[in-house]
């Protein structure tokens, strides 16, 4: 008995602000791959399209966004084809609008796990950020031939494409994180997620370029995190024009939400095995 008693582990609920333990998390690691590769086979699973959905839909939304933005707008696309620039927005703006919408609904999804053991709950919102990376992988091949069949060259920095990748996973955590744990209480809010989803793309410069704001508008335009995230994908793979200072409003704002969504979640980490 004694021996028993010594392997016996109780996790108590911690009082006041709990603190960031990446250390634990770290440990944890093979859940989050576990987690991921789960989302990822249940989404190709009995599916009738398979990964030949993941291909089809940017195709489709490209060829929409040139009959309304390029040939009835005449939207300028910055000096380089409208089709490559607008399907590099399309298949980062995707990746960020799935992002988010698993993170949001990350813990109600694993409802299960969350009230019949422990784990770090910060694993399972970074978990639904990585099976997004299987579609934008296939995106980014996809626009490797399109610039290949126009004749398009990528610029030297293309390789910071990856930074900007990390910059989209940041944007998508920091709102995922305050919905996630909304979540929990209020399950309409998944729904209110999905209506700010549709808000945020037509404040985005996904479809047109940034450069169509005026400039006494452009500071409050960067408060946008994608504003800095797809200007800076555009000049690092496309070559258009480098970002402005401005850039750092973006950069701010995704820390800022990063920063209020890790504090939010943690201090309410405790009650969602109660409640969910």
């Amino acid at each position: 008995m004694a021996a028993v008693a010594e392997q016996w582990r109780e996790n108590r609920p911690t009082a006041g602000a709990r603190v960031l333990r990446l250390g634990e998390l770290w440990s944890y690691r093979e859940l989050v791959y576990f987690l991921a590769l789960r989302d990822v086979k249940s989404r190709y699973k009995q599916a009738f399209f398979g990964i030949g959905w993941t291909v089809f839909q940017p195709i489709v939304g490209v060829a929409i966004f040139t009959v309304v933005f390029r040939r009835l707008a005449e939207v300028p696309s910055e000096g380089v084809p409208y089709s490559v620039f607008a399907l590099l927005g399309f298949v980062i703006w995707s990746y960020f609008a799935g992002s988010f919408g698993n993170a949001s609904g990350s813990l109600v999804a694993n409802a299960s796990l969350v009230t019949k053991i422990y784990f770090p709950r910060l694993a399972a919102p970074i978990a639904s950020l990585l099976p997004g990376l299987v579609h934008l992988t296939i995106g980014l091949a996809l626009l490797s031939g399109l610039m290949a069949l126009v004749g398009f060259v990528p610029s030297l920095a293309a390789p910071l494409l990856a930074v900007c990748v990390l910059w989209t996973m940041a944007v998508a955590l920091g709102p995922g994180l305050l919905f996630a744990t909304m979540n929990v209480k209020y399950r309409d809010v998944g729904a209110v997620a999905g209506f700010l989803t549709q808000l945020w793309f037509l404040a985005s410069p996904v479809a047109y370029p940034s450069s169509l704001v005026p400039d006494a508008w452009r500071w409050a335009y960067a408060a946008n995190p994608m504003v800095g995230v797809l200007d800076t994908a555009r000049w690092a793979v496309l070559g258009t024009p480098r970002p402005g200072p401005e850039i750092l409003v973006s950069l701010g704002v995704t820390l800022a939400l990063l920063g209020l969504g890790l504090l939010y979640f943690q201090r309410t980490e405790r009650e969602f095995a109660d409640v969910i």
